[in-house]
């Protein structure tokens, strides 16, 4: 019977997201990854080379899954921003892989540079649009809009290690989008009152 190499290979990104989320590069196993998902040590090195070009791996295709799940949308900031706090809180342990991304492998990847560039230019249209102050710089605005949706992961409330309850953690959203609807609000003109 031939083996479903896609299968495999897909519960070995599975098994790496899981075993780096959790260890960072440095501390993560080929040995573990390969048991959780089932598959021969050997295999790894087959589809991708050594352990960081799996990290690498790893990463793009959670950037991917994440851009398809929420679509940067720069007429609508304000709900953007939520829509990742909402995916971020779903996925604490990306949050965590990112943090591991920064922390052992500074630097911005091709993908990631070519997405921001693109970020940008939305931005850029939407101020000439006048749906976003224009006095801000596209690239300051996406680091914190980007700063606020993360905002409240990792952090807990109460005890420690206690999740935030639901209700708190729904104020948590609205400060962010509320942020941002106040961050990006264009000027209003003399002698009107802003709303």
């Amino acid at each position: 019977m031939a083996r479903d190499s896609s299968a495999t290979k897909a519960r070995l990104l599975d098994a790496a997201f899981s075993e780096f989320a959790a260890y960072g590069i440095a501390g993560a196993r080929v040995d573990r990854i390969a048991e959780a998902a089932q598959a021969n040590k050997r295999l790894i090195y087959v589809y991708y080379g050594n352990k960081e070009q799996l990290f690498d791996a790893v990463l793009q295709r959670a950037l991917e899954t994440g851009s398809e799940s929420v679509p940067f949308d720069a007429e609508d900031l304000p709900g953007y921003v939520g829509a990742v706090f909402d995916h971020l809180v779903a996925r604490p342990d990306l949050m965590r892989l990112v943090q591991w991304k920064q922390l052992e492998r500074p630097g911005t990847t091709d993908a990631e540079a070519e997405s921001h560039r693109g970020k940008i230019a939305a931005v850029e249209l939407a101020q000439r649009a006048g749906l976003i102050d224009p006095a801000l710089d596209p690239a300051d605005l996406l680091a914190l809009v980007m700063g606020l949706a993360q905002a409240w992961t990792g952090t807990v409330d109460g005890a420690a290690g206690e999740p935030w309850p639901p209700e708190r953690l729904a104020r948590h959203r609205e400060a962010v989008v509320e942020s941002v609807r106040r961050l990006i609000a264009p000027p209003q003109p003399a002698g009107r009152e802003a709303r």
